[in-house]
């Protein structure tokens, strides 16, 4: 019985250490974030791709 404790103890212990990363990980995310920054609307520009074909005919 006391090993089956130790071992739910060990991966409690494993995922609170992880939830505390995640946690961690966001506030660093939305301290970096540029203001006016929204990821459900960015779009990529993809104008700097090395393989971007205009539409565009240039006469």
């Amino acid at each position: 019985m006391k090993k089956v404790l130790k071992v739910i103890g060990i991966i409690a212990a494993i995922a609170a250490a992880l939830a505390a990363v995640y946690v961690i990980i966001n506030k660093i995310k939305e301290k970096t974030a540029p203001q006016g920054y929204d990821e459900d609307n960015y779009v990529s520009c993809s104008c700097l791709d090395d393989d971007f074909v205009s539409e565009t005919v240039a006469e």
